[in-house]
């Protein structure tokens, strides 16, 4: 590209601006202000990555910015670093910040970083591959990164945002709209229903060169009307009519590269049985979920399921499931909890409930049983063990 090309985009690019009240990321807290090592912002399209990038910008003096995926910088190569390199020298101030925008748009990014932290700069860059960005990053940039998954709206940011207090009924509206901040600004489930497209095509089908996206389109649907569902390869590929299992699993990684959906393996202390049990699968949002996948029946227990298991994920927790033959079923096994998830503790499900929670619990590993309900709060004996029962609205805004 030409110099002055170059150099006018760069002034003409400005950082997004959020229209009406913006609201401060639960993550920014958490982000050092200064670090000699490069800040990742990676996660899903339209969850506020270039939004949280631009606050951390603000708190930086004279900081220089670019968008990779400007398509004004189609163009835009290796063989231009140098040039790049030479402008932000005279762009930028020393003490300025370098703060990159979808970087993945660049093939050879990496180098174009590792070069500026080699001149002292401190870097912040954003991404929506997972595969891509840590392949990419341990190759050139191992121990010079710190990376963060940013997520849409947590439920209490999505209270900060709906100005509503944390019960029963701002977390199932919480469970009905989801976090997009988008969505939740204009109320359109088009929004969302984009919002997919968009990661199939530009962040699946374009990366990987897929000629057609019908498969991965009606996986994505499968696993988003599905989720918290056992499913094996063998089960998703003649379901959905895949050519091969081969196949359905490279399109799984696409779909979990690009935040679209997570899974959740069985819990085993064997590796060979944790390879083969089918996955569980959780959407990176449950008004994403609602607006591409909508239920003939109410789904209350999963989608209240799905919202556990992404606080879960925000606090950097692995969480498996546990289950046997003999009927019972553990919904998630953490480092610290064995947990069962329901919409309402009755008659009919305690036993069950209760069941999961202690055999969970009672897995290799120091773990507490409980429930989380919507709006229950309890705490049940069983045979000298004690079950907490908690309401869900309280439980995931304390875990952070």
């Amino acid at each position: 590209m030409l110099q002055d090309t170059l150099i006018a985009i760069l002034k003409d690019q400005q950082p997004p601006e959020t229209p009406g009240t913006e609201i401060g990321r639960e993550l920014a807290k958490t982000l050092p202000a200064r670090s000699v090592q490069v800040l990742v912002l990676t996660g899903v399209r339209r969850a506020g990555k270039s939004t949280l990038q631009a606050q951390l910008m603000r708190a930086r003096e004279k900081p220089f910015y670019c968008n990779l995926e400007d398509t004004r910088l189609f163009e835009f190569s290796a063989g231009d670093f140098p040039t790049f390199l030479k402008l932000i020298e005279t762009l930028a101030p020393k003490s300025a910040g370098i703060f990159l925008d979808e970087v993945q748009e660049v093939e050879g990014w990496q180098r174009l970083v590792r070069s500026l932290l080699d001149r002292k700069r401190t870097v912040c860059i954003t991404g929506s591959n997972a595969s891509l960005l840590g392949r990419e990053l341990g190759a050139k940039l191992t121990g010079r990164h710190l990376s963060y998954e940013v997520f849409p709206f947590s439920y209490s940011e999505y209270l900060t945002f709906r100005r509503k207090q944390p019960n029963a009924a701002s977390l199932t509206a919480y469970l009905d709209e989801g976090g997009f901040p988008a969505f939740l600004r204009e109320g359109d489930a088009k929004i969302l229903q984009e919002l997919l497209r968009d990661i199939v095509q530009r962040d699946i089908a374009v990366r990987y060169n897929l000629r057609e996206t019908r498969h991965v389109m009606n996986l994505a649907l499968f696993l988003l009307a599905n989720t918290g569902q056992a499913l094996s390869m063998q089960s998703l590929t003649k379901s959905l009519a895949i050519p091969s299992v081969a196949q359905t699993s490279r399109y799984l990684q696409y779909l979990e590269d690009a935040y679209l959906i997570f899974a959740a393996p069985k819990f085993s202390s064997s590796f060979k049985k944790r390879v083969v049990a089918p996955n569980k699968y959780y959407a990176i949002d449950n008004g994403l979920r609602r607006a591409n996948a909508p239920q003939l029946t109410p789904d209350l227990g999963h989608r209240l399921e799905n919202a556990v298991f992404l606080a879960l994920r925000r606090k950097g927790e692995t969480a498996a499931y546990a289950s046997e033959k003999d009927g019972w079923e553990c919904d998630f096994i953490t480092t610290s909890h064995a947990i069962q998830v329901c919409a309402q503790l009755t008659a009919h499900n305690q036993e069950r409930e209760v069941r999961g929670a202690l055999r969970g619990a009672a897995l290799p590993g120091k773990r507490r049983p409980l429930i989380l309900t919507l709006d229950q709060k309890d705490r049940i004996e069983v045979d000298g063990q004690t079950i907490e029962v908690l309401p869900a609205w309280e439980w995931i805004p304390a875990i952070g």
